[in-house]
């Protein structure tokens, strides 16, 4: 900071007079007239180089200048505390100045002792502290991280809500499907029993028909063995297959009607030898062959269980045994075991 030089000495002085300690006496008649000085006269001009202090000396001009730079410096400071820079402001100081009032002339000596002085500091202090009454206690700094800080609060309070919201929202998702899926799971259960129960009275109900169909229908002879079945290869049979199911047994066997019919043709059939025809009353015909003898005739009605003739071994055989046949009301050849199977019965 680039400081005045002293002040130069008045250009005359009246003599004869005594002087107070900062000025002269009034003016008098008697004295010629002088030169008034003005203490602002000269140019201040900054000092290069390095800045020197000069020696503090009495006089008007210098307690202007000082007192000038020390307002000037405490509204500085005023303002720097009312920007709140988060430091607390800085308390400048400056030599205590003689009263400006007792060298001015007319003015009341009495009023404040010769020589008193008011500390700059003082000056300071006040401009800051109404500084600070006007930007209020807590500053510009202070309001603007409380803003930050209600702005983050809020932002923090939005993402817990939302985050609350979202969990809330999940686990409502997964109580319903939860629920949706065990009502899904209750119902495929239950589907599941209705399903093995309806299977089950169905099963009851078929056993139940075959029992039924087995007091009405019997297998065609007993003691017996399988020795050839439906549709088995072989040179034996003219036509390369066989066309019925065989029961192998001992010559003389009793040969029973399976169902209630009519015998529609009973004698010898050539490679068949004796053979038997039984027909239902649906119209499937079984053929009975190979017998060793005939216990019926054409057009006699047979029920179940009725003997109608022998096992033999007539015709083209290897051994006795009966040859059983099942043709439909069209002719058409089938499997004798899957028929009696039909009917309740096991060969």
């Amino acid at each position: 900071m680039a400081s005045n030089r002293p002040a130069p000495e008045a250009p005359s002085a009246p003599s004869g007079h005594g002087t107070d300690t900062f000025g002269y006496d009034g003016y008098r008649t008697e004295e010629g007239p002088w030169e008034e000085w003005n203490p602002t006269a000269e140019s201040i001009r900054p000092v290069r180089g390095r800045h020197r202090v000069a020696k503090q000396r009495g006089g008007l001009a210098r307690s202007s200048t000082v007192l000038g730079v020390g307002v000037i410096a405490a509204v500085g400071a005023g303002g720097m505390a009312s920007a709140q820079t988060g430091k607390p402001p800085v308390s400048i100081s400056m030599p205590d100045l003689p009263n400006v009032g007792s060298l001015l002339p007319g003015d009341d000596e009495k009023s404040e002792p010769e020589g008193s002085a008011t500390p700059l500091s003082g000056i300071t202090q006040a401009v800051a502290a109404d500084s600070a009454e006007k930007t209020g206690t807590t500053g510009a700094g202070e309001s603007l991280r409380a803003r930050i800080m209600a702005q983050a609060e809020q932002q923090q309070a939005q993402v817990e809500t939302k985050a609350a919201a979202e969990a809330a929202a999940a686990a409502e998702k997964k109580a319903a499907e939860a629920a949706a899926k065990a009502e899904k799971e209750a119902e495929e259960k239950a589907a599941a029993a209705k399903k093995k129960a309806e299977e089950e009275a169905a099963k009851k109900a078929e056993a139940e028909r075959l029992a039924k169909l087995a007091k009405q229908f019997t297998l065609p002879t007993s003691s017996y063995t399988i020795s050839s079945t439906f549709n088995q290869a072989g040179s034996l049979w003219s036509s390369g297959h066989h066309t019925g199911l065989d029961f192998a047994a001992p010559t003389g066997t009793l040969l029973k009607a399976v169902h209630s019919g009519t015998i529609t043709s009973a004698g010898w059939d050539g490679s068949y030898g004796y053979k038997t025809v039984l027909t239902l009353d649906d119209g499937t015909e079984l053929w009975y062959a190979h017998q060793s003898s005939i216990n019926v005739s054409v057009g006699q009605q047979v029920t179940t269980g009725d003997v109608i003739g022998r096992v033999g071994a007539t015709g083209n055989v290897t051994g006795a045994h009966l040859h059983l046949e099942v043709h439909t009301d069209g002719g058409t050849g089938i499997d004798p075991m899957a028929w009696l199977q039909s009917k309740g019965l096991t060969p």
